[in-house]
C-alpha cells in the first residue's frame, strides 16, 4: 500500500505502544525507521516491527530526526519528565517536526511522572471494571485487565489516528506536539460510562444483575467449544427459534420479548443450552447466519489462520520469525481500492461552499451514513478536528446512540439532518451532497449501498475524488462478507471474549471493545487517503473490516501458535515474566489498587515500604513466584488498611508502578484528569451545561475547534440544503412533502 509513500517516520524509545504507532504508518506505506539498539524479544514485537528501519547507532539519530515529517516518542513505563527532556533533543534538531508523545499518564498534570506498564494504565483508565461485564462475586474476579498488551495496542492506535489526522489537514507553522496518556486513550474505549456522572448516573455495578448480556448477545456451548448469538431484535428471536426446531417452550410468555427474555434468562438459558451442546459450533454459525439470526463461532488461532474470508482477503502478511522460518501475522485492517473509471478529479477540482471551520480539516466535508459506535466514533475526530460532518438519519430508525449519553459526545460538531433513503427523491439529495463532500463514511450490511445507487463506481462519476469508507463486520469482499456482525460478537470470534478473565472462567462478552477500537483506526484510514489525495488527486474505496481490525491487536496468540508455543490462556492479571503483577483489596467496599514490579529496583522498593517482606528483597522472581499466595497475603494485609489513592501515593513516591481501579465516577473528579482537562465544559443538546469526557488526545500547542453540542434528530437540515446545496425553501418543502426527509 502506497498512501504514504514519501512519509518520513521515526520512533524514539523502548514502549510497545509507540512501535505500534510506527507499524500503523508502515502498513500504508510510510518509510518508519526505529531508533534503538534494543533487541526485542517475543512474537508481538516481530509482528509490531516487521517492515521497518532500524539503527542503533546513536551516530545517525540526528541524521534521521532532522529529516523526518514525524517522530513517535514513547519511553512507558518512564513518566513525563523522562519524555519531555527527549521532546527538547529532538526540538533542537528539527523545531518543525510533528512528534506524538506517549506516556502512561501524560505530559502535564499531577500524577503525570506516575510510571505504569500494561497492568498499571489499564487498571488507571477504569476499564478494568468494565471489560468481561459483571460478575457473580467481585470479591472472587477483581477488575481485570485485557490479555495481550492492549494498553499498548489501544494508546498506539490512538497516536497513529492522532498523528495522522494531524498529517492529513492543515498544520500551524513550526512543529506540533501531541500529547497522548495511555489512562486517557483506554478510557476513551468508554465514552458512554464516562459521561455517565455527568447526568447524575451511578457507575455500572460490578455485581451480576439480571441476564448479564444474554438479551443481546450470549456465549452458548456447542458440542465443540462455544458459539455466540445475538437475536436481539424480535424477527431475529423468531427466526432463531426456527433455528432450534420450534421448542414448545418458545411459546412461553415469559420470553414474549427482549425485556422478558432479559429478566428471566436464568431459566431461558439452560433451554437454549440443552440443545446447543448436541450441535458443532460451526454448524450453529452457519444455520443461524443463513436464518439472518448474528451468530458467530468462539474460534481458535488455528481456525482464525483457515478462515476462508481471511485467506480469500490476503489479510495475513507472511514475516521469517528468527526460529521457526516463515510464519504469518495479522495484516491491515483495510483494503483501498481506486475506481475503474479510470478519471482522477484534477488539481483545480475543489467542492464549492465550504463552510469556514478552525481545525486541521477545515475544508473537509463528510458524509455521514453510519450509526451506533464505531463509525460515529471515527467521524467524530474527523469533526473535532474541523471537518464538516453531515450526519444523515431517519426518524423512523435513528441512530440507536441517541437513547443514551453516547450520542452527546459522539455527535459533537456535526450536523444532524434526516433524509429517508427509501425515497427516491431523498436519494436524489444524496447524490447532490455526495457532489459537495470530500469523504463519505458508511456501515450498511453488504449490498445496500448498491441497491441505492451509492455504490464507489457510482459516486466517483458525482465526484470523481470522493473517498468512500465502507465499515463492515468481515469486510465487503469474501465469501462471508454478506454475514452479519455487531462488535460484541466479532470479540467472540476473535477469540477476544475468551483470552479475558481468569481461569476456570466460562467466556464473557464484556464491554464493547471492537467499536471504539475500529473507530479510530477507521479514522487513521481516511487521514492516510486524504493525505494520499492531497498528493495524486485519486479518490478511493476503503473497505474497512472490524474482525480484521481487532485481530491486528492480537498477533501473540496467532504467531504462538505457529511456532508451536502453548498458549497462556485466561490469566487474569498475572503476566509469566513480571511478580507481583495484579490487583489487590483496599479499605473501601471493591476498591482495588493495581501493583507491578517489572524491575528488580521496584521489587526492593516494594520490600521496603511492607516491613514484613524486606527479608524478601533479595528473592529471584522465580522465587517470588514459588511464593506468590503467601507474598500475596501480605501485600493485601498492606493494602486493605489503605484507600487506594493512599496506597498509590506511597507506591509510587517509592518507585514503585501502581494506580487504583477506578470505576467512572471517581475517574470524573480524578484531580488529575481535571487537570489535563480530560473533562471539557460542554454546552448539550438541551442547552444545559455538561462536564464531558474530550478526545483521547491533547495538543500543546496551536489553535483547535471548539467542539459544538450534538444536534436534535435532524436539526440542521434546511440549513444544510440551503448551505451545501442552494436549495429554496420551497424545494425543501416539497421534498418533505413527499417524505424524503423524514
Amino acid at each position: 500500500m502506497d498512501l504514504l509513500a514519501g512519509l518520513r517516520v521515526v520512533e524514539l524509545g523502548l514502549g510497545l505502544a509507540g512501535a505500534v504507532c510506527g507499524q500503523s504508518f508502515v502498513e500504508a506505506g510510510a518509510n518508519v525507521t526505529r531508533l534503538s539498539a534494543e533487541a526485542e524479544d517475543g512474537n508481538v514485537w516481530l509482528a509490531v516491527n516487521d517492515g521497518k528501519q532500524r539503527t542503533g547507532n546513536p551516530a545517525e539519530f540526528d541524521r534521521f530526526l532532522s529529516a523526518a515529517d514525524l517522530v513517535i516518542v514513547d519511553r512507558t513505563p518512564s513518566g513525563a519528565s523522562a519524555t519531555q527532556g527527549v521532546i527538547d533533543e529532538i526540538r533542537s534538531d528539527n523545531s518543525g517536526v510533528l512528534i506524538v508523545s506517549i506516556t502512561p499518564f501524560g505530559l502535564t498534570g499531577p500524577d503525570a511522572e506516575f510510571t505504569g506498564g500494561d497492568l498499571v494504565s489499564f487498571h488507571a483508565s477504569g476499564m478494568g471494571r468494565l471489560l468481561i461485564g459483571q460478575v457473580e462475586d467481585p470479591k472472587v474476579e477483581p477488575p481485570v485487565r485485557a490479555a495481550g498488551d492492549q494498553s499498548a495496542f489501544v494508546a498506539g492506535t490512538t497516536a497513529a489516528c492522532a498523528a495522522m489526522l494531524a498529517l492529513a489537514g492543515e498544520r500551524p507553522d513550526g512543529g506540533e506536539l501531541i500529547d497522548v496518556s495511555t489512562q486517557e486513550a483506554l478510557a476513551c474505549m468508554a465514552v458512554r460510562e464516562l459521561a455517565a456522572p455527568a447526568y447524575g448516573e451511578p457507575s455500572q455495578p460490578r455485581r451480576r444483575d439480571g441476564d448479564g448480556n444474554g438479551s443481546t448477545v450470549s456465549i452458548i456451548p456447542a458440542s465443540d467449544g462455544f458459539v455466540a448469538i445475538s437475536p436481539r431484535e424480535d424477527r431475529q428471536w423468531q427466526a432463531w427459534l426456527g433455528v432450534m426446531g420450534d421448542p414448545n417452550w418458545g411459546a412461553d410468555e415469559r420470553f414474549g420479548t427482549k425485556a422478558d427474555r432479559a429478566r428471566n434468562w436464568g431459566e431461558l438459558h439452560p433451554l437454549i443450552t440443552e440443545w446447543s451442546v448436541s450441535h458443532p459450533k460451526q454448524w450453529i454459525y452457519e444455520t443461524a447466519q443463513d436464518a439472518h439470526v448474528p451468530s458467530f463461532p468462539l474460534a481458535t488461532p488455528g481456525d482464525l489462520l483457515e478462515s476462508a474470508q481471511l485467506l480469500h482477503r490476503g489479510f495475513f502478511t507472511e514475516f521469517e520469525h528468527p526460529t521457526a522460518g516463515p510464519l504469518r501475522r495479522p495484516g491491515v485492517p483495510y483494503t483501498v481500492h481506486r475506481s475503474s473509471n479510470g478519471r482522477s478529479a484534477g488539481a483545480s477540482y475543489q467542492s464549492p461552499g465550504i463552510i469556514p471551520r478552525t481545525g486541521g480539516l477545515s475544508g473537509i466535508r463528510v458524509l455521514d451514513l453510519s450509526w451506533v459506535i464505531a463509525g460515529p466514533t471515527c467521524t467524530r475526530y474527523l469533526a473535532a478536528l474541523g471537518a464538516d460532518v453531515i450526519k444523515v438519519e431517519t426518524s423512523s430508525r435513528a441512530d440507536p446512540g441517541r437513547a443514551s449519553a453516547l450520542h452527546a459526545i459522539l455527535g459533537k460538531s456535526k450536523r444532524a439532518i434526516t433524509l429517508n433513503l427509501k425515497q427516491p427523491e431523498a436519494v436524489e439529495v444524496a447524490h447532490r451532497l455526495v457532489a459537495e463532500c470530500d469523504v463519505v463514511v458508511e456501515n450498511f450490511a453488504t449490498g445496500v449501498l448498491d441497491r441505492l445507487g451509492l455504490d464507489y463506481e457510482s459516486l466517483s462519476e458525482i465526484r470523481p475524488d470522493i473517498v468512500l469508507l465502507s465499515a463492515s463486520g468481515l469486510g465487503r469482499t469474501g465469501p462471508d462478507a454478506g454475514r452479519v456482525a455487531y462488535g460484541t460478537l466479532i470479540q467472540c470470534y476473535t477469540g477476544f471474549a475468551s483470552l479475558n478473565g481468569y481461569q476456570n472462567t466460562l467466556p464473557r462478552v464484556g464491554w464493547a471493545w471492537a467499536d471504539p477500537l475500529c473507530g479510530l483506526k477507521m479514522a487513521f484510514a481516511i487521514g492516510a487517503t486524504l493525505r494520499h489525495r492531497a498528493r495524486t488527486h485519486e479518490g478511493a474505496h476503503i473497505d474497512f473490516s472490524m474482525v480484521e481490525s481487532l485481530l491486528s491487536t492480537m498477533p501473540g496468540p496467532l504467531i504462538d501458535h505457529q511456532s508451536g508455543r502453548t498458549s497462556l490462556g485466561q490469566i487474569g492479571n498475572d503476566d509469566p515474566e513480571i511478580y507481583p503483577h495484579g490487583v489487590y483489596a483496599c479499605a473501601g467496599d471493591d476498591e482495588w489498587v493495581a501493583i507491578s514490579t517489572a524491575s528488580p529496583g521496584e521489587w526492593e522498593a516494594l520490600c521496603t515500604i511492607i516491613p514484613e517482606l524486606i527479608a524478601r528483597s533479595s528473592d529471584s522472581l522465580k522465587i517470588r513466584m514459588r511464593d506468590a499466595a503467601q507474598i500475596d497475603r501480605v501485600i493485601t494485609t498492606w493494602t486493605s488498611t489503605r484507600s487506594a489513592r493512599e496506597a498509590t501515593l506511597t507506591l509510587q513516591s517509592a518507585g514503585v508502578s501502581a494506580a487504583p481501579s477506578p470505576d467512572s465516577t471517581e475517574l470524573f473528579w480524578d484531580a488529575h484528569l481535571q487537570e489535563r482537562g480530560f473533562y471539557a465544559n460542554s454546552t448539550d443538546m438541551d442547552g444545559s451545561n455538561r462536564v464531558l469526557p474530550g478526545l483521547p488526545w491533547q495538543w500543546t500547542s496551536g489553535e483547535r475547534p471548539v467542539q459544538a453540542p450534538a444536534s436534535e434528530l435532524g436539526a440542521d437540515t434546511d440549513a444544510v440544503l440551503v448551505d451545501v446545496l442552494g436549495m429554496t425553501d420551497m424545494e425543501i418543502a416539497e421534498l418533505r412533502h413527499t417524505g424524503a426527509l423524514t
